[in-house]
């Protein structure tokens, strides 16, 4: 889903998503033969009918449970991809299907499914919400089934999705920027030949890194497997790594992207955030800021002015905004904020608290609370589903997040790559259309950046091909049910 940071904020290490997994029986063991992980097989695609109450009628559908075989160039099966998907019998090759990605990388698809766009739901992702809340999905009166039908993608590595070939080649075929689009744009094809849905509009949808991955997607299928994408859906995306925390010393753009969301979450708590409050600070952020930033010590004058105005916008403490500088990173801003009650905000919406266990240590020990409040209900949910609900049996572990695909990946040298991919894919297709949606309080991947890549961008004719949404909440914003159905209405916009 959205581990940007999750391998900094660790301190435990899931099991390795490469060892015995059983699919069919916890006591038979797996072997390994000439570098390949033989594992008993999965159980077939199984469906069942359904119904749900969404946007004030009953939709009838079809849940899927079903995978895809990943083959290397020579034909040989190295992986499984496991999905979910959601399809409205009888509606004709004119209704649109979505692909949908979360991130990580190493997070399954189960936030957007069973938290934004599935057609049940489970509650989490807000304040107050626990992992031992009952993990019951009720009807998503926000998903978008009544408009898309829709298929939920879990990476190799998450879910129940597996490779088959040993730690080194799943690696190599799997755990990297690069690998990760070509076998995922192919398992998108598969699924369209395998379903005869290759005449149907296509969208993309993905979530943080799923953000990244959507747009790099879009234009590998266009480019070199052969599949137009009508539109793209980006949500909380990671789009640019280069501009992020390991950004060069001489560059204010860390600094920029973060304030706004520190200031947005301040508001909030002020019960004062609105857009119009939102405008002022982007402009003092691209205004005095940036050029307070970039005169430094060449103004004596210039620390003072960004200290005062940065004070008023986060509510921190002037000293420790005097003792930076003004310039605060996410974590201090996280930590300091409530010290005073031991408690200790998320870096996915920073209204998200938790008590913090270590409160004296100079250094945070634990966990994003967030991360740790979502794994028990969001992971029971989507097993209660497929293995009792759907009838697709396993008893596989099913990972809704993990840790070790993270710590594994090869990301490469940070580029905008999918900046330059969504570039390439709207300027080849003029009937594309991109809607890139945020909370106003996620520090893990803040609004602000998508606004400054998209302002740095072409118009690509004089409609609005490109188009930026802020809601309420942080990185899961439609964990809020109004976010959620502001969210809905832009997307059918979208669509339509």
């Amino acid at each position: 889903m959205f581990l940007r940071l999750i391998a900094a904020l660790s301190v435990v290490l899931l099991p390795s998503v490469v060892q015995a997994q059983d699919s069919k029986t916890t006591t038979t063991v797996a072997k390994k033969e000439d570098g390949d992980i033989k594992l008993p097989p999965l159980p077939d695609d199984k469906s069942i009918r359904q119904s749900a109450r969404i946007g004030g009628r009953v939709i009838n559908y079809t849940a899927t449970i079903g995978h895809v075989p990943v083959r290397d160039p020579k034909g040989k099966v190295i992986g499984e991809v496991v999905y979910t998907a959601y399809t409205v019998p009888g509606a004709g090759p004119g209704r649109p299907v979505t692909f949908a990605f979360n991130g990580g990388p190493g997070a399954s698809s189960v936030y957007l499914n069973y938290g934004a766009v599935g057609p049940k739901r489970v509650q989490f992702g807000a304040q107050g919400d626990a992992p031992s809340d009952a993990p019951i999905a009720t009807d998503n009166p926000n998903s978008w089934l009544d408009f898309t039908d829709l298929v939920f993608i879990d990476p190799i590595g998450t879910g129940f999705s597996r490779s088959l070939v040993d730690e080194a080649e799943t690696k190599k075929a799997f755990y990297g920027n690069d690998p990760d689009i070509r076998y995922l744009s192919k398992v998108v094809f598969d699924w369209l030949v395998k379903e005869g849905r290759l005449r149907s509009p296509k969208y993309l949808m993905g979530e943080s890194y799923g953000g990244y991955r959507a747009p790099r997607i879009a234009y590998e299928l266009q480019s070199q497997i052969g599949v137009g994408v009508n539109g793209l859906v980006m949500v909380s995306p990671y789009l640019d790594p280069a501009s992020g925390d390991d950004a060069t010393a001489l560059s204010p753009l860390p600094w920029m992207i973060d304030l706004p969301s520190m200031a947005a979450a301040n508001l909030e708590r002020q019960g004062r955030l609105t857009p119009a409050a939102m405008a002022e600070v982007e402009v003092y952020t691209r205004g005095d800021f940036a050029r307070d930033l970039l005169r430094g010590r060449s103004d004596p004058d210039a620390t003072g002015r960004i200290v005062q105005r940065v004070t008023e916008l986060t509510g921190l403490d002037p000293a420790l905004v005097r003792r930076l500088g003004g310039r605060v990173d996410s974590r201090t801003f996280l930590r300091e904020l409530r010290r005073d009650d031991g408690t200790i905000g998320s870096v996915y919406d920073s209204n998200v608290t938790a008590f913090d266990p270590f409160p004296w240590s100079p250094q945070q020990r634990s966990n994003d609370p967030l991360l740790d409040a979502l794994i028990a209900p969001t992971t029971s949910a989507a097993v209660d589903f497929m293995t009792r609900e759907v009838g697709w049996k396993t008893d596989a572990r099913y990972y809704a997040l993990s840790y070790e695909v993270n710590e594994a990946w090869d990301r490469g040298k940070p580029a905008d790559t999918p900046v330059t991919d969504l570039r390439k894919a709207i300027a080849a297709d003029p009937k594309m259309h991109v809607l890139i949606v945020h909370g106003w309080d996620d520090l893990s991947c803040p609004f602000f950046a998508s606004r400054l890549i998209i302002d740095q961008m072409p118009a690509f004719g004089r409609q609005e091909r490109v188009a930026l949404r802020v809601y309420a909440g942080g990185h899961m914003f439609y964990s809020r049910t109004d976010s959620g159905g502001d969210f809905k209405r832009d997307a059918q916009a979208l669509y339509r």
